[in-house]
């Protein structure tokens, strides 16, 4: 089963701001969601709760070392799921028994599982964010680029939707 990083960060690797996201970037969710509906999505309980709700039409294995604090509303909508894990490896477990799909899992945030995943996965997809966020409070750990090898590129300018011009890139591991 192919483990994927997806995350958009900016040029100094702030990933989240005040417990969300610091832009409004509609086409980088749209490219999150196109990539990640279907599958498993292993994140932390604190990017679980900076959600409005599960993330639809996916499985939610939120990483926790309190499972019964996890809140799962009544009404989820069709094909969505949330499972609790205690470990990385036991939400990789997780994933690896519930298929689906692909062969492919998820790592959604926030920077501790990021950091834990990183020597794992066999992908990242990466929304690279073209601006400085000075008082981001979550990071993307730093990442050994020479151990991967970028594979998709597609820029993207600011418009009147996207306050600032991003890129998507794919980066396989060598």
């Amino acid at each position: 089963m192919k483990l994927s990083i997806i995350t958009a960060a900016s040029e100094n690797n702030v990933i989240g701001q005040d417990g969300g996201l610091p832009w409004r970037l509609p086409a980088d969710l749209k490219w999150f969601r196109g990539h990640t509906i279907g599958h498993c999505i292993i994140q932390g309980r604190k990017t679980y709760e900076s959600h409005d709700r599960p993330l639809p039409g996916r499985t939610s294995i939120v990483l926790t070392s309190s499972p019964d604090e996890v809140s799962v509303p009544d009404d989820l909508k069709p094909g969505t799921q949330v499972l609790t894990a205690t470990s990385l490896d036991d939400a990789i477990q997780t994933a690896h028994r519930i298929g689906g799909p692909t062969d492919q899992v998820f790592i959604g945030g926030g920077s501790r599982v990021y950091a834990d995943a990183l020597p794992r996965v066999d992908r990242i997809y990466l929304t690279r964010v073209h601006a400085t966020i000075e008082d981001g409070h979550a990071h993307f750990p730093e990442v050994d680029w020479s151990r991967f090898e970028l594979t998709e590129k597609v820029d993207h300018p600011a418009d009147e939707k996207h306050e600032h011009s991003f890129t998507f890139e794919v980066w396989d591991r060598k």
